[in-house]
């Protein structure tokens, strides 16, 4: 594990890699990768393949995230998640806002769920989805 945490915390980020993380640390919600290409057309982006080569990247360096049930990504800039296999969300219904949990007993227990069953779960996230407090609020 040592070695995979070098790795990911020594590889520098490409010039699309780096345009691409700008772009989602701009946004206020997380974006699909062809709104990432549209935010991008005016620094050459032409294709696709291009912002989910970058998503890519950035993902296995901990910088992105993919919230699954959005298809989009998110920036990340906690520092734990490029050492961590194991994240979860919040997810408001409603204005679709995501916040990031921080929770060392929550990734803790998922590791050990999945220990007992026998499974290996690289990358795992888990989302929680309801209605966020300032939606409950309004």
């Amino acid at each position: 594990m040592k070695n995979m945490q070098n790795n990911k915390e020594k590889k520098p980020l490409t010039k699309n890699q780096r345009l691409v993380l700008e772009a989602l640390r701009n946004a206020n919600i997380p974006l699909s990768a062809y709104s990432v290409l549209d935010a991008l057309k005016e620094f050459g982006f032409k294709a696709p393949l291009q912002v989910y080569r970058a998503l890519d990247g950035l993902i296995d360096l901990g910088h992105v995230h993919r919230i699954e049930s959005m298809n989009a990504f998110i920036a990340c800039d906690h520092s734990m998640c490029r050492i961590s296999d194991m994240t979860a969300f919040t997810i408001c219904q409603k204005c679709e806002k995501v916040s990031e949990v921080k929770d060392e007993e929550l990734s803790d227990y998922m590791h050990l769920r999945a220990e007992k069953f026998g499974l290996y779960a690289p990358r795992t996230n888990i989302e929680f989805r309801g209605i966020c407090t300032d939606c409950t609020n309004n």
